[in-house]
């Protein structure tokens, strides 16, 4: 599962030939969510408050990137890196 991105210990990474609808997986601390790229909301699992907001903010900035590289990983490539919050 390639990292995409990691900011405020926070990892984004995705599957390679994943499950539909597009999404990503964060991680934080023992807290793990999946979030829909399309409807930019988790879909899965739970952060803590200040995290999924972060992560949600920082996801629609870069919306289209996120779908470009589930395309990649949809294909077996590897997925561009994602510039991280700062």
């Amino acid at each position: 599962m390639p990292t995409i991105s990691a900011f405020y210990g926070i990892l984004i990474r995705m599957f390679f030939n994943d499950h539909e609808p597009a999404h990503f997986h964060v991680q934080y601390a023992e807290y793990q969510a999946t979030v829909d790229i399309a409807l930019l909301k988790i879909a899965i699992g739970e952060l803590p408050r200040r995290a999924q907001e972060l992560v949600l903010d920082w996801a629609e900035l870069h919306q289209q990137e996120f779908l470009d590289d589930w395309r990649l990983c949809m294909n077996k490539q590897q997925p561009n890196p994602i510039a991280p919050l700062k």
